[in-house]
């Protein structure tokens, strides 16, 4: 063979080589396809078995009075002054406000000179009927004068009566400009300030009447409609749990509040301690009886086509699955199920918005319920 084409052989050998060695090393040509890299998803969970719960609830919720009342005046005018604020303690009779009572004493003063100009046409009109009566009785005038005279009376005594009760209401009016406090209590809201023109009505001061107090929870729909007739609710202060009262439904909502989707539950203190002040965050902790049911904390519920549901482990292939439950009560720590879930279930507590059915987990703890 010539050199010539030895070489030329040679080298496309050395460039076939070199190429299937290139092509060993790119995806996929390599002996078989690499596996899927399969998403493992950690979460937390319990196992859960069935167990005698107490059914309590507790909810937070703060003290309030059970009355409170809005203190505004009964005309229009320029506040000139706000003696109370936030906070302070009133008494009956006590000054809250004042009004500029200019224009009430002028009315004043201009009804009672229309008083004394209404006596006096009543004095000549007396001592007109008095001469007439006796002028009559001689025949000296006529009876027609005399009626005339009558009338002229009644008319002066009606003026007069009139009058009077204008300077009454022009008193009244002038005692407006100062807003008293009728009731005994502590003031919870202001309203205008000195200087403002007020209407009549117009809430100046708010005070918490004295007296009886309420702790106000929002209840979900659960636990009212769950709840037994006319329980008695231990209340106690979050800052100090060894203060506590008992308490009574005193009123319910009938509304839901449309922010929360809660009720609003009034319960009235029996004899609270002092330290149980108006504003005061308290816990109510309310006892439906023993029954047999299965206790979740709340962060294993999820919603599903309008119901609740959690999410279950399978113990062999480590997937989840959603399973929708029956829910008897709900507070914002524990939800008590009725129905849907087994005993020895592994329920998924933390991360259950991240999941997707069928998604392989690792379980990071399985403690017993």
């Amino acid at each position: 063979m010539p050199l010539a084409a030895k070489r030329i052989g040679n080298l496309c050998m050395l460039r076939a080589v070199l190429a299937c060695a290139v092509l060993t090393q790119l995806p996929g040509c390599a002996g078989g396809d690499e596996d899927e890299v399969v998403e493992i998803r950690p979460v937390r969970v319990i196992t859960i078995a069935d167990r005698a719960s107490n059914g309590s609830v507790t909810l937070t919720g703060t003290v309030q009075a059970q009355t409170e009342i809005n203190q505004s005046f009964r005309i229009d005018g320029r506040m000139i002054e706000r003696t109370v604020d936030i906070g302070d303690k009133v008494e009956p009779g006590q000054l809250v406000a004042r009004l500029d009572p200019q224009n009430e004493e002028s009315a004043l003063q201009s009804v009672r000179a229309q008083l004394t100009a209404a006596q006096a046409q009543l004095v000549e009109a007396r001592s007109n009927h008095a001469r007439m009566r006796d002028l009559v009785a001689e025949d000296a005038v006529s009876r027609a004068s005399f009626d005339q005279a009558v009338a002229m009376l009644k008319t002066a005594e009606a003026q007069v009566e009139s009058m009077q009760s204008q300077v009454r209401l022009a008193e009244n009016r002038l005692s407006y400009t100062k807003l008293v406090s009728d009731v005994a209590g502590v003031v919870t809201g202001r309203g205008p300030e000195p200087g403002e023109v007020v209407g009549a009505g117009r809430m100046i001061v708010q005070v918490a009447r004295e007296g009886s107090r309420d702790a106000v929870f929002g209840v979900p729909a659960q636990i009212k409609d769950n709840a037994p007739a006319n329980p008695e609710i231990t209340v106690a202060l979050v800052s100090d749990p060894g203060v506590t009262a008992a308490g009574r439904i005193r009123e319910i909502s009938p509304r839901a509040d449309p922010v929360t989707g809660t009720f609003a539950v009034r319960v009235g203190l029996i004899d609270p301690p002092g330290a149980m002040r108006l504003g005061s965050t308290v816990t109510g902790r309310l006892q439906f009886g023993a029954s047999i049911g299965i206790e979740l904390p709340a962060t294993a519920l999820v919603r599903s086509q309008g119901g609740s549901a959690v999410w279950v482990v399978d113990a062999e292939s480590q997937t989840v699955s959603l399973r929708t439950i029956e829910v008897r009560a709900q507070d914002p720590a524990n939800v008590q199920v009725t129905s849907g879930l087994a005993n020895g279930d592994t329920v998924v507590t933390a991360g259950v918005h991240a999941l997707r059915p069928g998604q392989k987990v690792r379980p990071l703890e399985a403690n017993a319920l």
